[in-house]
């Protein structure tokens, strides 16, 4: 990673900590500054873990607003408002983790059947969104690390946007992307 990306990552994920700080009342609100990177559009998700156990992940899929504006948004949101758990607490700031990362643009996948997705695949490098009518849904390439086997990767996918497993793909469109990613250092006990 070159020393301009660490830098990016360094102040992205201070600006997340920042937001999420200033949500709960403990600290002022984060400034970007005149940053040009941090000015040009971008899309991140911000993952919380507390205990290595998730605790938030929100985020963006498409590049609709400035990035440092999109990773302040989606670190509140990741904090307060992920359905799957109850909005930190102040009481919890100094445990939780905190990750972004980047996404390039996603690239639309051209297949068939589900063997042709499957194949096109690239564990551990890809991050997926499945779309079907008005539901989507999407994981990161960090989640290779618990579901390694594609077609558990695909089903897993499926379950989340809400699909039976076994409906075929036939009338579903896939897209891919990859991520930069950043995670604060682990903190001494």
């Amino acid at each position: 990673m070159t020393r301009e990306n660490t830098e990016l990552g360094n102040t992205l994920l201070q600006l997340a900590r920042r937001a999420i700080a200033h949500h709960l009342g403990l600290g002022p609100a984060p400034r970007v500054g005149d940053d040009a990177r941090l000015l040009e559009r971008g899309a991140t998700f911000v993952t919380l873990t507390m205990n290595g156990e998730l605790r938030g992940c929100i985020g963006s899929l498409r590049r609709q607003r400035p990035l440092g504006e999109d990773v302040i948004t989606n670190a509140v949101a990741a904090a307060s408002k992920d359905p799957r758990f109850p909005p930190l607490s102040a009481d919890e700031f100094d445990d939780v983790h905190v990750e972004v990362s980047l996404l390039s643009e996603p690239e639309f996948i051209d297949f068939s059947d589900e063997a042709e997705l499957l194949r096109q695949l690239r564990p551990h490098e890809d991050g997926l969104i499945l779309f079907s009518g008005c539901r989507s849904a999407t994981f990161l390439p960090q989640v290779w690390d618990q579901l390694p086997d594609p077609p558990d990767f695909l089903a897993a996918l499926k379950r989340k946007a809400g699909m039976p497993v076994g409906r075929p793909v036939d009338g579903l469109m896939a897209a891919r992307y990859t991520v930069e990613k950043w995670e604060e250092a682990e903190k001494e006990a």
